[in-house]
């Protein structure tokens, strides 16, 4: 059995009702040119904005170093690993390869997760129980790839070993003065995370070749992907070319809302029979159904949670962006998880907002962080992954990865759509290669969405086609 026919069953497939639940339990280099351009569907903006609880945002939209080999195979340092214990002298018996390491990971736990940032000591505890925000540790001990120390906010101390490399076990307790201590225990998650079967995933590599010459002759789009094996097959490797691409996330910026809307249904703080009192000044145009219905109304979470996924609702994305406390709970997440090219700075179709500089911002990397995450079940429960999926399948803006593709393969997706920014990011549900995906351009609309048809394509021809070259009907 394949790890995914372990994590997921057939519902994963079928219509999703939805639930409300209660999780209590504790490659070449390219340079990449950022660009600006009026708006459509969800607005324009400028190139630049500080990233939550980080300060400002690394140059992700200068020039985009080659990730990995010098073949042009960028594969995120999941590839051979550089002093690892292995040794070419005579007689020296090689050792295992070292797992790569990151400077930041996040402990995923039920109902939370604790974000450790190595390099700056820093760290963020954000649980059903309440967030501590960024929290500076200058006596963080970082030795033999696991960092680990003590923050005490609030009267509450939280004691951490968290490995900074993936997939690995990592612990957090948390006391406070009228309680006992919490051990918490998950796995440890990077971006990327290491592959489990390394033999397997060097089987993914060329398909970072095969994906730089697509992005090599988009000359007019500035091109950036990002790819995770989920099944198994290729040992759960990632691969990646300008995966550090930052456009403007578009519509895409949209599924981290929807995962803050469910992380709370599964903390049982919401319902998704929950009603919102929806008025006309809430409406705008650009894509979306609810603009066309007669205001005020009041709308369920549910319904706003499937419209804004299902048809890009622009008027859904704004109504729960005020629901969730605005932008700093949607930042809180990202942050959390150490999404650092990610952020969401305004509203759907607020021209204002894009014209004193504030942009939504997102990398292929930082997507496929938050699909893989979704999909391990690291920060929902596996009802509201599920539900989030299903909404995902029933995306009616079908002019990029499915058009691509054969008919009848099943996908779940999200498009994002500017004048300047054409992107599709999701799921291919190929039984037993299920993969994460994720494709952005900036440049020309037109000229985008044809590179993303065919870096769609590119990576579907590469997983129905054995290693033997013959191709799978």
């Amino acid at each position: 059995m394949r790890k995914s026919d372990k994590r997921h069953s057939s519902s994963l497939f079928a219509p999703h009702p939805h639930v409300s639940l209660g999780w209590l339990a504790a490659a070449v280099a390219l340079v990449v040119v950022a660009t600006t351009g009026p708006a459509t569907a969800d607005g324009p903006g400028p190139d630049r904005q500080s990233t939550p609880g980080y300060g400002t945002e690394p140059a992700n939209d200068g020039p985009a170093g080659n990730d990995g080999p010098a073949d042009g195979a960028s594969v995120d340092g999941n590839g051979p690993v550089d002093g690892g214990g292995r040794s070419d002298e005579p007689g020296v018996e090689p050792g295992p390869e070292r797992a790569p390491t990151s400077e930041v990971s996040w402990l995923s736990f039920p109902g939370g997760a604790f974000a450790v940032d190595s390099l700056g000591h820093t760290v963020r505890y954000r649980a059903c129980d309440g967030d501590t925000g960024r929290v500076a540790d200058p006596d963080m001990r970082v030795a033999a790839g696991v960092a680990s120390g003590e923050v005490t906010v609030e009267g509450r101390s939280f004691r951490y070993r968290v490995p900074l490399i993936g997939r690995s076990a990592g612990t957090l307790v948390v006391s406070g003065p009228q309680a006992q201590p919490v051990e918490l225990t998950g796995v440890v998650v990077t971006s990327p995370q290491p592959p489990t079967d390394p033999v397997e995933g060097a089987r993914l590599f060329p398909l970072s070749g095969q994906l730089a010459r697509v992005v090599a002759d988009a000359s007019l789009n500035p091109s950036g992907a990002t790819v995770r094996d989920l099944s198994g097959r290729y040992g759960d490797q990632q691969v990646s070319v300008n995966g550090a691409l930052r456009p403007k996330a578009a519509s895409v910026i949209k599924l981290w809302i929807l995962v803050e809307l469910l992380r709370r249904v599964d903390c049982g703080q919401v319902s998704l029979d929950d009603g919102v009192l929806v008025t006309p000044a809430d409406v705008v145009g650009g894509t979306g159904q609810l603009q066309f219905e007669t205001f005020p109304q009041v709308v369920t979470l549910y319904r706003l949670a499937r419209y804004l996924i299902k048809y890009s609702d622009n008027v859904a994305a704004n109504v729960l962006i005020t629901y969730l406390g605005g932008f700093a709970p949607v930042n809180a997440l990202i942050d959390s998880m150490n999404q650092r090219s990610t952020i969401l700075a305004r509203r759907m179709l607020d021209s204002a907002a894009a014209q004193r500089g504030e942009e939504n911002y997102t990398s292929p990397d930082d997507v496929v962080s938050l699909l893989g995450a979704v999909w391990d079940g690291e920060i929902l429960t596996p009802a509201s992954r599920d539900l989030m999926i299903g909404f995902m399948r029933e995306q009616t803006l079908n002019t990029k990865i499915p058009a691509a593709l054969p008919p009848g393969v099943p996908v779940a997706h999200k498009t994002g759509d500017l004048p300047d920014a054409s992107h599709d990011v999701g799921y291919y549900l190929i039984p037993g290669t299920e993969t994460a995906v994720a494709f952005l351009t900036a440049g020309p609309m037109a000229t985008g969405d044809e590179t993303v048809r065919r870096m769609a394509r590119t990576v579907y021809d590469f997983l129905v086609t054995p290693s033997d070259g013959s191709v799978e009907e």
